[in-house]
């Protein structure tokens, strides 16, 4: 049906014959001379009809934005001065001798060419349109591309793809799973696998020795930017293997990724940090270590001072009283903008955000600005200047509460700062994140898994996790690039009775591990070996290689942060008679 593709139309191809087929993407009357720029998925060519052929010009003169065509013709260099420097194929145009239009379009619910005013809920309702945006396309034409070297990446290194059940059964992994209904068996359902976990340890324990898959995942759960209830990762599995060798392989990966894909050299090796001077330093699990910006920790300097804030959050073993400064924030920041942060801040549960403007260092206590001086000794002040390393310019952020609540603000405080100071430095910053708690309290007072129950402590013995589970850490490490939580992975749990065991701290009696469990406990009962593994997000790696703003901008069919589709208007109702056989009522609330 065609010959070549419109962007692939060069110097070489001139003089010879054509054949193209695609969309308008434009269409221009100059001189009694139409002009058509034809699309398809490899760009643009221009496309001209003479009046010298009045049929076929007579046709084009009906030719609309988004109609589908087929055109035979034969390649001319562009006239001097009509060469376009900005269009791959802006040399060369297609004079045209024969038009089919297999498809008129009716007039679009948004330009292409203009589409950055358009709602994301427009752009999803109309998506066939949307795809056909060169940044659409070029996005997915980058994710398959990481697709393919990922896979080939692993299958040099000897792992095997397998399949995992889509249909499998339900167990906690940290958010609600996506249930079906079993016609089969009235009032049983499936679950959507939220990873596939389990299913991948059980090949370690079938001898397949080196796993991966690039499989989608299921989670009932609220959305953010970098979530969807349906999305991508890639997962790893190996047998005999330590901590060393996965995150070797992955940074190896992630090396040659980056250069195959984007021409990029990342740092080798990645830097490495505990969870607990991340969160230290940072507020958080996830640092963007593109800028220096630092919390830094003043609880002990401030415990018995007049002001009541500092005072009481200084002597509570929960909480944390910290500082951040900002180079040069006093001629940066206007009050105007302090105030915008405070209230940042105080969307995330902050009670306020103090500062103390450094306009003098030199001056001590006079060259200070800020309504909680007057609350606090100058040897206090003094003593929090040499530790923040302040500088004459520089501005101190304040923060005091629950450790939890001061983490969380001033993680999102810090990076804020950094976009709108320009104070990132370098492209690509890569972070391995280490040593992470093997439990923490649940809201209820319990304790729960940090990653998932099947990860293995650092301990040796049974005992010794039983007796001490807050003391834990666990053999886990996650990757982290640009402040974005690329992935996660652990060495596992290869023995049944220290599975056991964490089943027992996480109060999953032995009733309950058996029902919900039995399968894996099974298999470690017959020679389960050392193993461990990653499961990357795909489509969070592939918003960050894309510059995209969220992963729905890198998936070609998501869903809204509402976990709905406005192309196909799902979820919807189903049919009383579909109930019916699957034994099933709505209840309305």
């Amino acid at each position: 049906m065609r010959t070549h593709y419109s962007g692939e139309i060069t110097l070489s191809h001139v003089q010879q014959p054509v054949i193209l087929c695609g969309w308008v993407h434009r269409r221009r009357d100059h001189g009694g001379i139409i002009f058509i720029d034809l699309r398809d998925r490899t760009g643009l060519v221009q496309v001209v009809f003479s009046p010298d052929h009045k049929p076929l010009f007579k046709q084009a003169e009906h030719l609309r934005h988004e109609y589908v065509v087929r055109i035979e013709g034969a390649v001319r260099e562009r006239p001097p001065g009509t060469v376009n420097a900005d269009l791959a194929t802006g040399q060369v145009e297609v004079l045209a001798t024969s038009l089919e239009v297999f498809n008129r379009s009716e007039s679009l619910p948004f330009q292409l060419d203009d589409y950055t005013d358009v709602s994301e809920e427009t752009r999803l309702r109309y998506r066939v349109i949307d795809l056909r945006r060169p940044e659409m396309r070029e996005r997915l034409r980058l994710r398959g591309q990481v697709n393919h070297f990922l896979r080939n990446f692993l299958e040099a290194q000897g792992f095997w793809e397998f399949e995992t059940p889509f249909l499998t059964k339900s167990t906690p992994e940290g958010a609600r799973d996506y249930l079906v209904p079993s016609r089969t068996y009235p009032g049983r359902f499936f679950a959507l696998p939220q990873s596939p976990q389990l299913f991948k340890q059980l090949l370690m324990m079938g001898g397949m020795d080196r796993y991966y898959q690039i499989t989608r995942c299921f989670r009932d759960e609220d959305l953010r930017r970098d979530r969807q209830p349906e999305f991508t990762q890639l997962d790893i599995e190996a047998s005999f293997i330590d901590e060393a060798f996965i995150m070797s392989l992955l940074e190896g990966m992630m090396r040659a990724l980056f250069s195959e894909v984007l021409k990029v050299e990342l740092p080798n090796p990645f830097p490495r940090m505990t969870y607990t001077d991340a969160v230290s330093r940072y507020g958080c699990d996830k640092p963007d270590l593109r800028h220096n910006l630092e919390i830094i920790d003043i609880k002990d300097l401030v415990q018995q001072v007049e002001f009541k804030v500092f005072r009481d959050a200084g002597q509570g073993a929960e909480n944390r009283v910290v500082t951040l400064r900002v180079p040069k924030g006093c001629s940066l920041l206007s009050r105007q903008a302090i105030d915008t942060y405070t209230e940042s801040v105080c969307r995330l549960g902050a009670k306020g955000l103090a500062y103390i403007k450094v306009n003098d260092r030199a001056q001590g206590m006079k060259g200070l600005q800020s309504p909680i001086l007057k609350f606090l000794p100058e040897p206090i002040v003094e003593a929090i200047l040499k530790r923040a390393q302040a500088q004459t310019d520089d501005l101190l952020f304040f923060g005091a509460d629950r450790a939890f609540v001061v983490n969380n603000a001033f993680s999102v405080l810090r990076d804020r700062l950094a976009e709108d100071l320009n104070l990132m430095q370098g492209k690509w910053a890569p972070l391995w994140v280490t040593e992470f708690p093997m439990f923490e309290k649940g809201d209820e007072g319990g304790w729960q898994a940090l990653h998932h129950p099947f990860t293995a402590p650092c301990v040796k013995t049974t005992e010794e996790l039983l007796t001490h589970p807050g003391r834990a850490k666990s053999r886990a490490y996650d990757l982290v690039l640009n402040g974005v939580e690329l992935g996660g992975g652990s060495i596992r749990i290869h023995q049944e009775s220290m599975q056991r065991a964490v089943f027992s701290i996480l109060n999953i009696d032995s009733q309950q591990a058996e029902e919900k469990f039995g399968f894996l406990l099974e298999g470690l009962k017959y020679g389960c070996p050392p193993h461990g593994g990653f499961a990357f997000g795909l489509d969070r790696l592939v918003m960050l290689m894309t510059g995209a703003k969220s992963i729905r901008d890198v998936i070609a069919f998501p869903k809204t942060q509402t976990a709905s589709c406005p192309l196909t208007m799902a979820p919807t109702l189903v049919s009383a008679e579909q109930l019916r056989e699957l034994g099933l009522k709505v209840i309305e609330k």
